[in-house]
């Protein structure tokens, strides 16, 4: 029960785009789309975890001095995995959200849990932190590519929902993602007071 409580803190109470407004750079970059934002959220994820856990269980034989650089060897480490496998597996994904994956390294979600949470808790615990961050990072990047999508272009996930000329062009560029962040963090605060 106590892992369910880390990750459902990790979707709602500490969501790194809709409460701690974290990782803004790849929110807004890369969310043109409902399946862009999956992606970069999935990405995110498992470096995430894996970093977590791994930072979790080599926390004892890293010294202070020298903690923040080896969290972002590790971290480092992870990504280029991603990166690796993404290339092989998911060419068309990897080149769509191109340079954003390399800056999953200096993610300040990523460093950020590492050393509030990884860094002071068991593996497991950690491993639970990383996923539920990470499914909340996930869901609201998805969330916020698929109303610019169908705001944008009349699509969901590639699927049509309404015709592409009544889209507004303003929420597939660059202001869109401003303005759909801002009304998707207002509904999220309503909810929450509610």
């Amino acid at each position: 029960m106590n892992n369910f409580k880390v990750i459902m803190n990790g979707i709602i109470k500490e969501n790194p785009t809709f409460v701690l407004l974290l990782g803004m750079c790849p929110t807004l970059g890369t969310t043109s789309s409902a399946i862009n934002g999956m992606g970069m959220g999935l990405a995110t994820m498992f470096v995430l975890i894996c970093s977590n856990f791994a930072i979790s269980a080599l926390k004892n034989l890293i010294p202070d001095m020298v903690r923040i650089p080896s969290y972002i060897v590790v971290i480092a480490s992870f990504v280029t995995v991603l990166q690796l496998v993404m290339q092989a597996f998911v060419p068309a994904l990897y080149a769509t959200l191109g340079l954003f994956i390399p800056l999953i390294v200096v993610n300040c979600i990523v460093l950020g849990r590492a050393e509030a949470f990884a860094a002071k808790n068991k593996p497991l615990p950690s491993l639970f932190d990383g996923l539920g961050i990470g499914l909340g990072f996930t869901i609201a990047l998805t969330l916020l590519g698929a109303v610019r999508e169908l705001l944008g272009s009349g699509k969901v996930f590639g699927l049509s929902v309404f015709p592409e000329n009544y889209g507004m062009l303003v929420f597939v560029l660059a202001p869109g993602a401003f303005i759909a962040l801002g009304y998707l963090i207002a509904i999220v605060n309503r909810l929450k007071k509610a």
